[in-house]
């Protein structure tokens, strides 16, 4: 018999730790969001870890900015950024306050409230695809730049909060290179997913624009 996952709340204390060691934690988590249409809730299966000031392919590599800061911490909160002009992404931060870490959350099952994260993602093929894909994932959990700062380990009502769910085993978990990640922090093998899970993006190399004329 499978065990249903466990839905307490995650502490700040696991939040408070080397990024290292939260990213291939999180993977089997449950991240909940609350709309107003009802909750939708996704169980993480893969995520990259980005340590700030030691990594080049931080956004915290050069300092505090305006859009950054969160990064800062305290641990536990949401990190949420814009990207290509288009898309949002969302990262958990984490490790101690005033030293900038995260884990960007990359893709997941939706096993609560697909028919809300369907209406948000109608060019998915399947349910699969949902949230596979750092985008793709914010897209159909309804995360925008309104949920940066979100302190995701709040207790009482809160937009979105992250629930203990099943831990993966560790000869389950796989990692390897930084999914687009240019220059030095293309080495890192930060990215962690769960083996053969279907719901994990492919991954793709860094591919620089090419100049025109």
């Amino acid at each position: 018999m499978i065990a249903s996952p466990d839905r307490t709340p995650l502490p700040r204390e696991f939040f408070d730790r080397p990024v290292l060691e939260v990213a291939p934690d999180l993977l089997g988590r449950l991240v909940v969001r609350a709309t107003p249409d009802g909750p939708i809730t996704l169980r993480l299966t893969e995520v990259e870890a980005y340590d700030g000031p030691n990594d080049p392919g931080s956004h915290a590599y050069r300092g505090r900015t305006a859009r950054n800061g969160v990064m800062f911490g305290p641990p536990g909160h949401v990190y949420v950024y814009f990207t290509y002009g288009m898309w949002f992404c969302m990262n958990l931060v984490c490790g101690p306050e005033n030293r900038a870490s995260g884990v960007l959350l990359r893709a997941g099952e939706i096993v609560e409230g697909a028919e809300l994260a369907r209406t948000r993602r109608l060019s998915a093929r399947s349910d699969k695809e949902l949230a596979k894909g750092p985008a793709r994932l914010a897209t159909a959990l309804d995360v925008d730049r309104s949920l940066d700062g979100t302190d995701a380990c709040a207790s009482g009502d809160t937009p979105l909060r992250v629930l203990a769910g099943s831990v993966v085993p560790a000869d389950q978990v796989r990692n390897g290179p930084r999914t687009g990640v240019p220059g030095d922090g293309a080495v890192h093998p930060w990215r962690f997913w769960v083996a053969d899970d279907p719901t994990v993006s492919p991954y793709r190399a860094h591919a620089p624009k090419r100049r025109r004329g």
